[in-house]
């Protein structure tokens, strides 16, 4: 963290600068919030932080703190307050012992950022409201429960697409099955009907041989006979 100028300009130098920063811990102290400009809320609470720490630490036993308290605080009332009211209540504390927070510039105005510096555990509404807890509001256990059935039906139409798929699938590869013996059943027709085919042929080729040698044969024999005939009939003559 850089080291930052604060801006301790005050029309009473340094003399009222120091009142400034007595006045806002007394006030801190008393009403336990102030709100003074922002350089000087975080000026003062250092101061603040500084005089409760030793007060918890030393007691009220101790002569220097009990100067310091005595120097610090205005009223001389405070100081009871300091001892028996919030060293008690932060004696046990791990954290700082006040709170710092930076208020909007108001406008119109003097444009001078302003502060709030409280204690903790002051009896004052909080500066930052805690956030409630909206879960079980009426309105958002609807929408859950709303959020959960829409849920619950998309599920379970994707279930039932998938089932469909599956279905799609099953039923395909039955049918392939069942056109595979198909298949085969056509292509043995196909090679008994070929065979039963180049039989028929074969057997109409043999048909037709045997009446090709039968013809070749008539022939033959009525040549011979013609032959004959003739060679007769010159034997006549001579």
């Amino acid at each position: 963290m850089r080291p930052r100028k604060i801006p301790t300009a005050n029309s009473g130098g340094q003399e009222g600068r120091l009142k400034r920063m007595r006045q806002i811990v007394t006030g801190l102290i008393r009403y336990e919030r102030v709100e003074p400009a922002f350089a000087q809320a975080d000026e003062a609470r250092q101061y603040a932080e500084r005089l409760i720490y030793l007060a918890i630490k030393n007691g009220d036993q101790h002569r220097e703190t009990m100067d310091m308290a005595d120097f610090w605080l205005l009223e001389k009332d405070l100081v009871h307050k300091l001892f028996k009211v919030l060293v008690p209540r932060y004696q046990n504390s791990r954290t700082c012992f006040t709170d710092l927070h930076k208020l909007a510039i108001q406008y119109p105005g003097s444009g001078f950022p302003r502060a709030v510096l409280e204690l903790r555990g002051n009896p004052w509404p909080p500066i930052v409201p805690k956030q409630r807890e909206t879960r079980y509001l009426l309105s958002n256990i609807l929408l859950a429960g709303a959020r959960k059935d829409y849920h619950n039906s998309k599920h379970k139409v994707i279930e039932r697409q998938q089932l469909l798929q599956e279905e799609i699938l099953v039923s395909g590869q039955e049918s392939g099955k069942k056109s595979q013996p198909l298949h085969s059943a056509s292509a043995s027709q196909s090679s008994s009907s070929s065979s039963v085919d180049s039989g028929m042929s074969d057997i109409d080729q043999d048909h037709m041989l045997e009446d090709g040698s039968s013809v070749d044969g008539s022939s033959f024999s009525d040549s011979n006979s013609s032959g004959s005939a003739e060679k007769n009939s010159s034997e006549f003559n001579r």
